[in-house]
């Protein structure tokens, strides 16, 4: 017998059948300073042909969690040593509870900082990533258009009351935040432009500058970005809260697609409204630099907006709208992108919230710069 505690008693006994008996009696409580494992190895070591571990809590008088963390500690060397564990000396209690503790495997997705490496390293398996998630992308985009094509087709299974309620939350839901930073963003450029042009007493060219700034580059942009932090992770918290409930394996296994029920309403619905949008924030910019025209520079009103319509033919507009169009396919695919592929942990969520976010930014940035030297080649 091997006595560790007056409240507490942990017993070793080996037999011919290479295993090994631990017998626990008395008060198995936290407060108790239980054992760690220590003890089992120790008794491991002494015997390394050990198959088979028996536990026996029959004598057990109390018991709280303490006991179930030493049992999980013996299960969990047990298995590293391939050593079968026999439940059969447990009582009910302990064993319904224990077999429970055993049978949730540890999260590895839980938000747990792994060791720093070497930077050639942290290199090495960044490009990796970036690799797997260009590949993602590719196949991720292909079944988005698979899901175009049945759709074309008459196959696909959609609610036209969630494509409506998407459709409301990417268009007018989001009007208000729209004109507050399209207002804003219009009557910066106003203050900026107008400090240089002071000087040469040319007041009026700041139509010139807002028009074109809002209609080529800042509606667009600042409408797309906006809608990347309210919208895009709104579409990955969804997808993503349904990955860890399980709801978007329910629909697999009914025989539904989720890339036609879930993903491409989303991306219809957000394609659909960003040119909408664009449009409604060149108009909110062109009038937050009106005020400032109006009322810091002495411009009238109609001699501002008679500058800005000679100023900013529609191509500009257009050139606008057709950017928009698509940071609106960007935005939706990185939100329905990081959500179809979250863990199932609720930290995952976050996690995918945010990628979700970073990926349609970048997306935006770099596809704005190539759109604006294809314009500009075509002369546009």
């Amino acid at each position: 017998m091997d006595t560790l505690s007056k409240e507490y008693e942990l017993n070793f006994h080996r037999d011919s059948s290479h295993t090994l008996q631990v017998r626990l009696s008395g008060k198995w409580k936290i407060g108790n300073g239980l054992p760690n494992q220590e003890r089992i190895l120790d008794e491991l070591e002494k015997e390394p042909g050990i198959r088979k571990i028996k536990l026996d809590t029959n004598d057990v008088a109390q018991w709280d969690s303490g006991l179930l963390v030493y049992l999980v500690e013996v299960n969990r060397i047990a298995e590293k040593r391939d050593i079968k564990i026999c439940k059969e000396g447990l009582t009910d209690g302990v064993r319904s509870l224990f077999e429970l503790a055993s049978a949730v495997p540890e999260q590895t997705d839980s938000g747990k900082l792994g060791k720093s490496s070497f930077w050639i390293a942290t290199i090495g398996i960044r490009a990796r990533e970036l690799g797997h998630d260009t590949v993602k992308f590719f196949e991720f985009i292909g079944n988005v258009f698979l899901s175009l094509g049945r759709l074309f087709q008459g196959k696909v299974r959609l609610q036209r009351t969630d494509f409506f309620l998407i459709l409301q939350d990417c268009g007018p839901k989001a009007l208000p935040i729209i004109t507050l930073i399209s207002i804003l963003v219009g009557m910066i450029l106003a203050f900026v432009g107008a400090i240089q042009l002071k000087m040469f007493g040319a007041q009026i060219y700041v139509a010139n500058l807002v028009g074109l700034g809002m209609a080529r580059e800042m509606g667009a942009m600042m409408a797309s970005i906006i809608m990347a932090g309210r919208t895009g992770a709104a579409f990955a918290a969804q997808l993503g809260s349904m990955r860890v409930n399980e709801e978007i394996d329910a629909l697999t296994t009914a025989g539904i697609s989720p890339m036609d029920f879930l993903v491409l309403p989303r991306i219809i619905s957000l394609t659909i409204m960003m040119p909408l949008l664009c449009i409604y924030a060149n108009l909110m910019g062109i009038i937050g630099g009106a005020f400032v025209g109006v009322f810091m520079l002495d411009i009238s009103p109609v001699a501002y907006f008679i500058q800005t319509r000679e100023a900013v033919p529609l191509i500009h507009f257009a050139v606008g709208i057709i950017k928009s169009g698509v940071f609106g396919v960007l935005v939706a695919v990185a939100g329905c992108m990081r959500g179809m592929e979250c863990g199932q942990s609720a930290g995952a969520v976050g996690d995918a919230t945010t990628k979700a976010v970073v990926t349609a930014i970048v997306w935006i940035i770099v596809s704005d710069a190539l759109l604006t030297i294809m314009f500009s080649i075509m002369d546009i």
